[in-house]
């Protein structure tokens, strides 16, 4: 078979999810032709539709749906898993302050909009992820939004959380938070086959987590594998296996609230 051109985050989740399905290991599925890149990479990656499988942010989602379909599993969403806001002193609003983020179409970027409302910050900067926190530290930026690892990692950097986006977002809709999905590229991959493909590799991951180990440690930012063990734990959990309603619903509140706000157009509900 044809190779398929995928790319998704170094990050351990997503080797984690996928290990079993870019080894060969996933009986039927076609090989892979992998690509590592950060998330802001991979959003506009997509928009040109440079990938037959990609993780993206869901909050991406409004500029990739005419080329891409939504699959029902092998993405990030859970419950306390949000980005933190991060600063490195006692300062308790963002008046006049400089943030970085790690993307302009993330799902953070847009939590963290949607929760600044009114108080948005006099400047924001999109840099990559891994030099936000060191940034912040060294006082480049005043405060820093981050993802992943980092909520197992800021305090290492001297760094304190100024807001959970994650538990706003929660508290205030009772829903899980929707970060990462996977999208298939329409008229190119069967979006049936390809959901099969990528949950038979998440079962083989959860039934024998120690089989990927090497891949993850390869390609983890975080080398300390207690974090990464972390970090696969509160990122790859049901709904990675299964959107299902719940998931569905989060999703569709996002966007919603992203198109009610101006920040997004609006697109119909995702749910099957």
């Amino acid at each position: 078979m044809e190779p398929l051109s995928v790319a998704y985050s170094p990050c351990p989740n997503d080797t984690f999810v996928f290990h079993a399905l870019a080894h060969g290991l996933v009986p039927g599925a076609p090989p892979l032709d992998v690509t590592f890149a950060d998330v802001d990479v991979t959003n506009t990656a997509a928009e040109h539709g440079e990938f037959d499988l990609v993780k993206v942010s869901y909050a991406a989602l409004p500029w990739l749906l005419d080329k891409y379909e939504l699959l029902p599993c092998g993405g990030a969403l859970g419950r306390g898993c949000g980005p933190l806001l991060l600063v490195n002193d006692d300062r308790q609003d963002l008046t006049g302050a400089t943030v970085a983020v790690p993307g302009d179409r993330t799902t953070a970027y847009l939590l963290f909009r949607l929760w600044a409302g009114e108080r948005q910050p006099a400047r924001v900067e999109v840099v990559p992820f891994h030099e936000i926190m060191p940034g912040v530290a060294a006082g480049r930026w005043d405060a820093g939004l981050v993802i992943h690892e980092a909520r197992f990692t800021y305090q290492d950097h001297g760094l304190r959380s100024l807001v959970d986006l994650g538990e706003w977002w929660e508290s205030d809709t009772g829903l899980p938070i929707p970060l990462g999905a996977i999208l298939a590229r329409r008229g190119k991959v069967d979006p049936v086959a390809a959901t099969g493909w990528i949950r038979e590799s998440v079962r083989a991951a959860w039934a024998d987590p120690a089989a990927s180990r090497s891949y993850v440690m390869a390609h983890a930012q975080e080398m300390d594998p207690a974090v990464q063990e972390q970090h696969i734990a509160l990122y790859v959990n049901e709904f990675t296996a299964e959107l299902g309603d719940e998931g569905y619903r989060a999703v569709d509140a996002l966007l919603g609230r992203a198109a009610k706000a101006g920040f997004a157009p609006e697109v119909p509900s995702l749910r099957p």
